[in-house]
């Protein structure tokens, strides 16, 4: 059915709130060595988390198994956006005057709005709110037993564990380069807080994660951008009360802030996908309509082999997506192209 459209409303979209902290740092690195199945695709080597076990405290090595096992890091991250925090004093400062059921409000997962008031009863020690909670994260991986541990330990042990896990890593593996490590933090919060001047929300959300593309959704007014060096090169997306959190990959240029010179990883890609024939007929195909690979070989009058070949190109660029079995064009990062050369020729 066609539809006359009338309205002289835009669609929302969401604000940005840009943050960093070595605390965030400390909470994702202690995330990071307790996924066993995923340590091994981080960029940092797997000795260098051995090494880390190997030389922790035997203090540290317990904390660390209670998170492995319980996936405390996830309380830690919850209660981390409640303030914000500059010190790690503050936050254990926190946790500890947290009365027991507010600290287990915060920690349980954020399901949405509609399911707020029994997220508060399971704090409260409701036996079936916490078996509804259950139930609707039923098809998670952990979420599950997570929220039965935290509605059914005490809150003097949690809060003691809490509080000495992240401790214990900071003082271990964080504090003796922790100024070194701040500097490259805040390098990327304020390269992201100039490009927050030229693009939109949903642009910057793009460009700061290296592609992913984040559409507004009802009750979803904010979106967290915080910066991570320990689990890259992956993004971590999270949601909390009103809000939507992506824990992003550095950029490899903050990392080394003083080589002005250095481009952007995905700049670079992107350029190099656009620098063929082939691949910007591909462009413009897409830029007409959603195709299949059928409908761009047919098109082109190209084997399909070849145009496989380039459409892998490009999607590693992030220039190029698949939606619902259709190639579809990344509009917003080809638009932003023009407004990243300007930000990488003046910065």
């Amino acid at each position: 059915m066609d539809v006359l459209n009338l309205t002289s409303r835009k669609r929302e979209t969401y604000q940005i709130q840009l943050e960093y902290s070595l605390l965030w740092e400390c909470a994702l690195g202690i995330a990071a060595i307790t996924n066993t199945p995923l340590i091994q695709t981080l960029e940092k080597p797997l000795d260098y988390w051995t090494d880390i076990r190997n030389s922790a405290p035997k203090d540290l090595l317990q904390q660390l198994d209670f998170v492995e096992k319980n996936n405390t890091w996830k309380a830690l991250l919850q209660l981390l956006h409640n303030k914000p925090f500059i010190h790690l004093s503050e936050f254990t400062s926190y946790v500890q005057e947290l009365p027991p059921a507010d600290l287990k409000v915060k920690c349980l997962p954020y399901l949405g709005s509609t399911f707020q008031q029994i997220r508060h009863n399971a704090a409260h020690g409701d036996e079936s709110a916490m078996k509804e909670m259950q139930s609707l994260t039923s098809n998670h991986p952990y979420l599950p037993h997570y929220i039965a541990f935290i509605c059914q330990t005490d809150a003097t042990i949690l809060k003691e564990h809490l509080v000495q896990v992240m401790t214990r890593w900071y003082e271990a593996v964080l504090k003796e380069n922790a100024q070194k490590l701040e500097t490259i933090l805040q390098t990327d919060y304020e390269a992201k807080k100039k490009m927050a001047e030229k693009m939109t929300s949903e642009e910057l959300v793009e460009w700061s994660t290296g592609g992913m593309t984040y559409l507004p959704e009802p009750s979803v007014h904010r979106v967290i951008l915080i910066p991570q060096y320990i689990y890259r090169p992956w993004n971590i997306e999270a949601d909390i009360e009103g809000a939507k959190v992506f824990y992003y990959p550095i950029a490899n240029e903050s990392i080394l802030p003083n080589d002005k010179y250095t481009p952007n990883h995905f700049f670079i890609l992107k350029h190099k996908a656009l620098g063929d024939e082939v691949r910007l007929r591909i462009i413009k195909l897409l830029f007409e309509e959603d195709r299949t690979l059928q409908d761009l070989t047919e098109q082109l009058d190209i084997g399909k082999s070849t145009i496989h070949h380039h459409l892998k190109i490009l999607r590693a660029a992030k220039l190029v997506e698949i939606v619902q079995s259709k190639y579809s064009l990344k509009r917003k990062a080809l638009e932003g192209l023009s407004k990243e050369l300007d930000f990488y020729l003046k910065q």
